[in-house]
């Protein structure tokens, strides 16, 4: 294969998974030094038994060594409205924390207001390209009933829906359920 070829193939692996729609994330650590972060879509559940979930951080990425140095790490699943927080900890600014309202039940920085939040230890970690594979093991998880997630899809953020609609739908289904 050549490298246009390759090129072409990259291109096109990177427009056909930007339209597999994702949920957006926060993932974050703690150092001796502060907080580290950064915004993740590669975040999935690997094990109920024990209760898992992996991350994947691009090797060029100080949190990446955060994560590894701590052994800890949190996830916060952004709820819609919090595009803004996404697009700062997709940057590479100096401080992604400044007036950022954070949990203060939990040890690890965990987003206020995100739809759904985990805190892991790292179980184990793997190679994987040009990305580290983090599987953590969950210590502390949590999420809100009445939040909207935040997805991203074809390189742009968007909902599943409008918090009237759902507001409905929730109405509909209790209704439902109580006949």
């Amino acid at each position: 294969m050549g490298a246009s070829t390759a090129q072409e193939m990259r291109a096109t692996f990177r427009g056909a998974m930007a339209r597999f729609t994702t949920g957006v994330t926060i993932v974050t650590t703690r150092t001796p030094n502060g907080p580290a972060g950064m915004t993740a879509s590669a975040v999935t559940s690997v094990s109920l038994d024990p209760l898992m979930l992996l991350v994947c951080v691009g090797n060029t990425l100080a949190t990446r060594d955060a994560i590894s140095g701590s052994g800890v790490f949190a996830v916060s699943v952004l709820s819609q409205g919090q595009e803004r927080h996404a697009l700062r900890f997709a940057s590479r600014c100096d401080d992604k924390f400044a007036g950022m309202g954070l949990r203060a039940d939990h040890d690890l920085p965990v987003v206020e207001g995100a739809v759904a939040h985990f805190a892991c230890n790292v179980k184990e970690e793997f190679a994987g390209g040009d990305h580290t594979i983090f599987v953590g093991e969950v210590v502390s998880c949590g999420y809100s009933v009445d939040s909207n997630p935040l997805v991203y899809f074809g390189g742009k953020f968007g909902s599943l829906c409008d918090l009237d609609s759902h507001a409905q739908l929730a109405f509909d289904w209790q209704l439902a359920a109580s006949l």
